[in-house]
């Protein structure tokens, strides 16, 4: 029989039937799930709702009523070319809004044309965005590291009538493919000055943004006021708001089509559970710094969720380590959205500063006493053990600031919460971030859901797992492991470009199957232990899940990249890639730095440290299931050698045929 308790009551609908952003229910208590137990083993999981549904209007209503209610709040801040930033209130952002719609009208862009953006992280992208929107466009993300052919695919599949692109380099790909682009009639550049051009034209002043590329077209009548009114009025939450492509790991895209409602039900939700992040920080009004690309559906779900609470957003356009740093200096965010990736890179470079610093002990030292502390304190919270003890707290202050404010410096100083999604963040780290003073809120999903499915409950966070069903949403797991999700953000379907509509690809009773594999535990938080068609099945008979390994092993400071394989064969084994930094001073402190990359490869000093890496790896699992032998691959997974994903995941197939030889090795 399901076991349920009562959950607390969704705030009040304000007119537009969402709960206001600036008038928030009080902080909700934690929402307890309903769990469907079969044989003694949780099967299912549904959280109640903690936002009321929207029932009428769009996203491209959002701005206008941010103007309405708080015009002088910022919600936005805008990177100046010498990094400084220039805070935008509602009011301006609104009447940009209005001003780029009247120009994408006077293009001659009708209703439910899609509108192609193919650029970096920036606020141009998300401006451009609410102005389709209002507009009433349908707007289709394309990554800007996309090949010709990619670009193509979607461009057509999307039958787009209009791409805007960052740079000369993207305009010129995309000329490249235009003869088999049939309904693009308009081609736009950002820093040719597009977004001016199409101001003008809403203005009906020039020529300007009707042609390729910023150049020069027909003179074309203003755009009224009323114009964007009529066209923000035919929306409807269950408009189709956008076409995001997956990138998948094998085959060609598909779009995954979204609607205003989706983009609703998630925004909203994760708003009200997640109130420590969203609505303030002490004293501090809220803030993030978005460096994701805004092609993926996380960052895409967090710019939306953002601009409608009124939390400033900034945006960086790039993840290198260096300019990301820089970035998080200038703007020092209260919270930031983030992938495994990214903590894993901030932890590994600050292990290797220590390093040069000849204090790499010590930074060992403070990150075990971190994890303690971290652990500790979670358990806490979930009803087991007192927290962490006097000797423990005495420590982590001892530390405090040796390491962890080091560590919270490299984030921007401010930083105290990060939403973790993408992929599996390993335990240890998202403990060490806890006790470094960083609480991570792990997140689950998929571009399908319109981002998070499920979420970790901030007064009861648990490490090793991606929390509960986000509020108003559900979590089944299949008799062969499947996790099925389902849901208002669940989206509609995939794109068919012949019928120019969604096809529907959940059960009939709602269930969309996931093709990833997990379990709940007892008290209904999920658990991810990898991909279907990823599980490796030895010639043995085995299963292995290669994710939780990877992970582990990744978490290593000399380790970048690795893949477990073992598909059909006796045992599992690895490619391991090496983390440039840490390397770097391995080389330096070990007198290695004459050796190429290649004879790097086969060191045995290097060797002998890595297996360590591996023998602990190990001990998470099985002998039968453990990593036996290993290999070093002299270069690293890329996304332009198309062996990563846009969002840094692993394209096995791709690996393994790439790299088929040192696999044989292996096991030769």
């Amino acid at each position: 029989m399901p076991e349920q308790t009562a959950a607390p009551r969704p705030p009040a609908p304000t007119p537009d039937g969402a709960a206001s952003p600036r008038n928030p229910a009080p902080a909700p208590a934690v929402v307890e799930p309903v769990r469907h137990v079969v044989d003694g083993v949780v099967r299912e999981v549904s959280v109640p709702p903690l936002a009321a549904p929207v029932e009428h209007g769009s996203l491209a209503d959002v701005p206008f009523r941010n103007a309405a209610e708080a015009p002088d709040d910022v919600v936005l801040s805008r990177r100046q070319p010498d990094g400084s930033w220039t805070d935008v209130t509602a009011a301006t952002f609104a009447d940009e809004v209005r001003a780029t719609a009247k120009g994408l009208i006077a293009c001659g862009l009708r209703p439910g044309d899609r509108l192609a953006i193919m650029a970096r992280t920036s606020y141009e992208w998300t401006l451009l965005d609410f102005a389709g929107w209002a507009a009433g466009l349908v707007t289709v993300p394309v990554y800007p590291t996309s090949s010709a052919e990619q670009t193509r695919h979607i461009l057509q599949d999307a039958g787009v009538a209009a791409c805007a692109v960052e740079n000369v380099e993207l305009a010129r790909l995309v000329t490249g493919v235009r003869d088999g682009l049939p309904t693009l009639e308009h081609l736009w550049q950002f820093d040719a000055g597009a977004l001016s051009q199409l101001v003008a034209a809403g203005r009906g002043d020039g020529r300007g943004a009707s042609g390729d590329e910023g150049g020069e077209g027909e003179p074309r009548a203003a755009v009224s006021d009323e114009a964007v009114e009529e066209r923000r009025a035919l929306l409807t939450p269950d408009t189709i708001a956008t076409l995001i492509y997956t990138s998948g790991t094998t085959g060609r895209p598909k779009g995954c089509v979204l609607t205003h409602a989706n983009f609703f039900a998630e925004v909203d939700n994760n708003t009200e559970l997640l109130h420590p992040v969203f609505r303030s920080v002490s004293t501090e009004p809220a803030s993030t710094l978005l460096f994701l690309p805004l092609a993926h559906v996380f960052g895409r779900m967090v710019a939306v969720g953002c601009v409608r609470a009124r939390v400033r957003l900034g945006h960086a356009p790039s993840i290198r380590t260096d300019d990301l740093l820089a970035d998080l200096a200038g703007f020092r965010p209260t919270f930031l959205l983030a992938i495994p990736y990214v903590l894993e890179k901030v932890y590994n470079t600050g292990r290797a500063t220590a390093e040069k610093m000849r204090r790499a002990s010590s930074f060992d030292r403070a990150a075990a006493i971190a994890v303690r502390w971290g652990e500790a304190a979670i358990d806490a919270r979930n009803g087991h053990g007192p927290g962490p003890g006097l000797g423990l707290r005495a420590a982590r202050a001892l530390y405090d600031p040796l390491v962890y404010r080091r560590i919270r410096a490299a984030l921007g100083g401010h930083v105290r919460y990060v939403i973790c999604g993408g992929s599996p963040l390993g335990r240890r780290l998202g403990a060490f971030y806890t006790g470094a003073g960083v609480e991570v809120y792990e997140g689950y999903g998929l571009t399908e859901t319109t981002a998070a499915h499920t979420v970790t409950p901030p007064l009861r966070p648990r490490l090793g797992t991606v929390g509960w069903p986000l509020p108003g949403t559900a979590v089944r797991i299949a008799d062969d492991g499947e996790v099925l999700l389902k849901g208002d953000q669940v989206f509609r379907g995939y794109w068919d470009a012949e019928r120019r509509a969604a096809v529907p690809d959940v059960s009939d009773d709602g269930w969309f199957a996931t093709g990833d594999v997990g379990r709940l535990d007892d008290d209904g938080y999920l658990v991810i232990t990898g991909r279907k068609k990823d599980l490796i099945i030895t010639s043995g008979g085995k299963n292995i899940a290669p994710a939780p390994l990877e992970d582990r092993l990744r978490a290593h400071p000399l380790v970048q990249q690795c893949l477990v394989v073992g598909d059909d064969r006796p045992y599992a084994a690895a490619l391991v890639t090496l983390e440039p930094d840490g390397i770097a001073h391995w080389r330096r402190t070990h007198g290695k730095e004459a050796l190429s990359a290649a004879e790097l490869t086969a060191d045995e000093d290097l060797l002998r440290e890595l297996q360590g890496a591996v023998d602990d790896t190990n001990q998470l699992v099985s002998r039968a299931e453990s990593i036996r032998r290993f290999a070093v691959l002299p270069t690293d997974f890329t996304e332009e050698g198309g062996h990563l994903t846009p969002s840094m995941k692993l394209r096995r197939a791709a690996i393994v045929r790439d790299f088929a030889a040192e696999i044989d090795e292996l096991y030769g």
